[in-house]
């Protein structure tokens, strides 16, 4: 089983790619919203606890977010990989990623990081906003995105390259020939 992880600033293609990634490789996907939105929806212990913090407007502690990673690696038992989208954001949540995957005896096998152009990110998230009238898809909010990304996420860049498991990937292009670089990555894992 191969854990990946993609990564990318917001507008890189991670949902686009994450969805490629399925089809082509039959491998499990895990969002961290779409976890979050499920297990409030369900009423779960992590759902009920989740939404607490959500409701006082705090950001959901990482330790709730690993349970829920756990619980789905406990039920789904994925067999041919696994691909986490919008997770992780911080080094400390790719810590607690770590010891996770390490407590089930596992690790990250790939983290697939795409690349763009902050000028190209910010036109994509600009034409998303206007096809799909997301609200958080205007350029006050795009440039605190990127913000944020730059100071908490990146890192995470660094702290897997030291594991030797980060892959930089072009992520400008056609998305055929963005999913066929990061094929030639899972592939050369296999």
């Amino acid at each position: 089983m191969l854990n990946l992880v993609i990564f990318g600033a917001p507008g890189s293609g991670k949902g686009t790619q994450s969805e490629v990634l399925i089809e082509q490789f039959g491998f499990d996907h895990i969002s961290t919203g779409d976890l979050l939105r499920a297990e409030i929806k369900q009423g779960s212990e992590l759902g009920k606890s989740a939404k607490s913090y959500i409701d006082a407007g705090q950001l959901v502690p990482d330790s709730l977010i690993i349970g829920m990673i756990e619980k789905v690696l406990q039920e789904r038992q994925p067999k041919k990989g696994l691909i986490l989208d919008g997770f992780p954001r911080t080094v400390a949540q790719a810590e607690a990623l770590d010891a996770l995957y390490a407590k089930h005896g596992t690790a990250v096998h790939a983290v697939l990081d795409l690349q763009v152009a902050e000028d190209e990110l910010i036109q994509r998230l600009l034409k998303r906003g206007e096809e799909s009238g997301r609200s958080d898809d205007n350029l006050e909010t795009i440039q605190k995105r990127l913000d944020v990304y730059h100071a908490q996420t990146a890192p995470i860049a660094e702290h897997y390259a030291k594991k030797g498991v980060h892959h930089a990937i072009e992520g400008s292009g056609a998305i055929a020939d963005i999913t066929a670089r990061i094929a030639k990555v899972v592939n050369a894992l296999n």
